[in-house]
């Protein structure tokens, strides 16, 4: 395999974290998983948007940012790839759909000067659910924070990130994770293992599992 840093995206509840992990054992990659869990303005958001989604955003940003830099500014000598379970984007993905429109302002501008400066990956895996499927794997990840998501929130990101994608011709394996079992179904694993060994141009390419 060809390449050296491979994004994982989708909504939230798409299963993520989950290939990530089943990925970088496979390949003995290094990891970077989103650390959501230390933003303190998370569960505050959920609960009043319109105050708490500008330091929200910004806090993302940084965290992200910092680790990204970190990690992939430091040379591993035994680890020749390296798998992620973000893009660093997502904070301009989530700003556009989460802040009024002068405070977007605001942030792309921080975001632009920032994103420069970053590593982009080689591939983006984009796992795509619908919006019954994410609300399931919610209630079953069962983080208290996270139980009444809108499915318009959901649908918002969605749209937000498949125009992100198609505007910007990013070299995207585009997988339909409808019924997907990455943990019970070897062959769903397979499938995606198979198709990292091939070279893709940029833009969108999509990957149907058995």
């Amino acid at each position: 395999m060809n390449y050296h840093f491979i994004t994982i995206e989708g909504n939230i509840g798409a299963g993520k974290t989950t290939l990530a992990h089943l990925l970088s054992k496979h390949f003995n990659a290094r990891l970077i998983l989103e650390e959501f869990a230390d933003n303190p303005f998370l569960p505050k958001f959920y609960e009043n948007p319109q105050q708490f989604a500008f330091p929200l955003e910004l806090f993302f940003m940084a965290e992200r940012y910092k680790q990204l830099k970190e990690l992939l500014h430091t040379q591993d000598l035994f680890n020749s790839l390296t798998i992620s379970d973000y893009l660093f984007t997502k904070c301009l993905l989530f700003a556009k759909v989460n802040l009024p429109v002068d405070e977007f302002r605001l942030y792309q501008s921080l975001f632009d000067i920032i994103h420069q400066q970053l590593i982009q990956p080689d591939l983006l895996i984009y796992l795509h659910s619908p919006v019954s499927k994410l609300q399931q794997n919610i209630r079953k990840r069962n983080r208290s924070y996270e139980q009444n998501i809108p499915d318009d929130y959901l649908l918002n990101l969605q749209e937000t990130y498949t125009q992100y994608i198609k505007q910007h011709n990013v070299k995207t394996l585009f997988i339909d994770t409808s019924n997907a079992d990455f943990l019970g179904n070897a062959k769903h694993l397979q499938t995606v293992l198979d198709a990292l060994e091939k070279e893709y141009e940029p833009g969108q390419h999509y990957l149907t599992l058995p």
